[in-house]
């Protein structure tokens, strides 16, 4: 997992409340276990006019002109605004993949459906809340400025607007280690490599016969 610090990315706001996760990944598009490859299907049944399936060529389909993230001024965008209760619906962890994959680092919303909330820590993608007020300005300055951006640093728990307007966000302590850090469940176990191998040779020492052949 990449380790998240600092970085300045464009916003697109999804101005929408109780997007669930068959709105971000749909079902059938469910075939992998690998991270990769979701993106293109991002909101497949909002970013396109056709039915998609897995396996389509996406430059033959029938781009929606309406929705958010085909519009020219939000293309590479990295951060998404949503409204309440994003991310709600199944648990599946592709929701949080393929918004990953399609090149988002960050959520911003005033909640999130708890798993999926966790899902994205998970992955090195970062959800953050702010309350409503807070996302109201945030909706109006995106849409009023073209090529609206946002500075994130996660060290100092702030979020930076072009104008040099600050303000901070709340993160809990350890999640906050393990993306600094690069860290996700495998990773952190890692850490103990030389723990767990002297215990696997003190067991074998130790009992042996459940190790004979």
């Amino acid at each position: 997992m990449e380790k998240f610090h600092t970085f300045t990315g464009i916003v697109a706001p999804l101005d929408r409340a109780n997007v669930d996760t068959d709105a971000i990944i749909p079902k059938q598009f469910l075939k992998s276990i690998k991270r990769s490859g979701f993106g293109v299907n991002l909101f497949d049944e909002w970013r396109y006019l056709d039915h998609g399936e897995p396996g389509m060529d996406v430059s033959k389909r029938q781009i929606n002109p309406d929705f958010v993230l085909n519009q020219k001024r939000y293309q590479g965008a990295q951060i998404l605004l949503a409204r309440d209760n994003f991310g709600c619906g199944s648990s599946r962890e592709h929701a949080p993949w393929s918004l990953q994959d399609y090149g988002f680092k960050v959520i911003i919303a005033p909640s999130f459906a708890d798993i999926f909330f966790n899902n994205c820590f998970k992955i090195g993608l970062l959800p953050i809340t702010l309350d409503n007020t807070r996302m109201d300005q945030l909706f109006h300055a995106v849409n009023e400025i073209e090529g609206y951006t946002l500075t994130v640093d996660l060290q100092e728990q702030t979020l930076t607007m072009p104008n040099g307007e600050r303000f901070t966000f709340e993160v809990d302590a350890f999640r906050k280690h393990c993306l600094l850090n690069g860290l996700d469940e495998i990773g952190l176990t890692l850490q103990h490599a030389e723990e767990i191998k002297q215990f696997e040779l003190r067991r074998r020492e130790e009992q042996p016969w459940l190790f004979s052949t």
